[in-house]
């Protein structure tokens, strides 16, 4: 008995970003404000970080509404009716559940049910991830739409009084949607980690922590007599030199990867659209990239801060509104972080 050949859905010649849709909470945080909380000024905040504003979300805005904000307007922009979505893809690590997933409510809330709906835990590096993964689905004809989303609730798990990382956070969301093209209008791309550094980045303690306190079963650190609620909530921190080095000099290394794997060079570039993480971090890397003064480069941190996930979309909306012609044009993307984990790929702009 001879085995069925079985079928497969066709291929696609290439994949392209078809619409881009931001959400930026209205809560404007200062470097003043800031300062409240830890000794330091506006100043040295600029000076070290290029942060003037960040936006905070107030508690009755959620992660999956900011999603779903950002999310209506790629579509939007990308005339595409969310039932033509063949998946949805989220990626935070901000959203207060383990499970169910955001991606599953946003995906019914924008009447998108039954699309394959699913997050990414891949921290300031998930959108990257989202869009490899939306290339691939389209490519290989498992869906015709697929809309990624980084979205992030960051002030969720922040302790304004810690000095390594909380200063540098906003909150927000940013989406665009994949769809096919007769030509590649997305790159190979270039992904990856180095769970060799996993805790350079991280949460204070682990939910366990927190379990194990409420059972009784003791203490949440080695020396504390005590711990109050508030301090039971696991909260982000960083290595901040480690973090800085690996980023600065291993991650120019990655974006001449998807140069080379897209077969363009710098020159060839519209844009450059990196992680908003620190804009000396974005300084050094366009000078280790040799970019040309035609390229334009995303500074959208000066008022976002860092969103992690959010940053790539919410920093490449910015660039189109300010400078509609970049339309058409190549951009080079890269995200970095908590993992650490890294990717990145050039793009053909909406």
């Amino acid at each position: 008995m001879s085995t069925p050949t079985l079928k497969q859905a066709p291929l696609q010649n290439g994949t392209r970003v078809l619409g881009v849709g931001a959400y930026r909470p209205d809560v404007i945080v200062t470097n003043e404000d800031v300062c409240q909380w830890i000794d330091s000024s506006d100043e040295w905040i600029r000076q070290r970080t290029g942060i003037v504003t960040r936006h905070r979300a107030p508690a009755d805005v959620s992660v999956i509404d900011m999603a779903e904000g950002a999310a209506r307007e790629a579509l939007e922009r990308a005339g595409v009716d969310p039932s033509e979505l063949g998946a949805v893809i989220v990626s935070t690590v901000t959203h207060p559940y383990a499970t169910p997933s955001a991606a599953a409510s946003l995906t019914d809330r924008l009447g998108a049910t039954p699309a394959p709906a699913f997050d990414i835990s891949a921290a300031c590096a998930g959108y990257c991830y989202g869009i490899a993964q939306a290339d691939a689905l389209v490519r290989s004809g498992a869906a015709k739409y697929v809309l990624v989303v980084g979205a992030e609730k960051l002030s969720d798990v922040i302790d304004n009084t810690e000095r390594t990382i909380s200063f540098l956070l906003g909150d927000g969301a940013g989406a665009v949607v994949i769809g096919p093209s007769d030509t590649p209008g997305i790159g190979p791309s270039v992904w990856g980690s180095d769970g060799s550094k996993w805790d350079a980045i991280g949460m204070t303690h682990s939910m366990l922590d927190i379990r194990d306190h409420a059972a009784g079963k003791g203490a949440l650190s080695e020396g504390e007599a005590a711990v109050t609620e508030a301090a039971l909530w696991p909260t982000l921190r960083q290595d901040g030199q480690t973090v800085f080095r690996w980023a600065v000099w291993e991650m120019a290394k990655v974006a001449q990867q998807a140069l080379d794997a897209a077969g363009v060079k710098a020159e060839d570039l519209a844009a450059f659209i990196p992680h908003q993480a620190n804009m000396r971090i974005i300084d050094e890397m366009a000078k280790q990239l040799k970019l040309p003064e035609s390229v334009i480069i995303a500074r959208d941190i000066a008022e976002a801060g860092n969103t992690s996930a959010a940053s790539i979309p919410l920093a490449t909306h910015r660039l189109l509104q300010d400078n509609p012609g970049l339309s058409g044009g190549l951009a080079l993307q890269i995200g970095f972080g908590a993992g650490l984990v890294f990717g990145a790929q050039v793009i053909v702009l909406p």
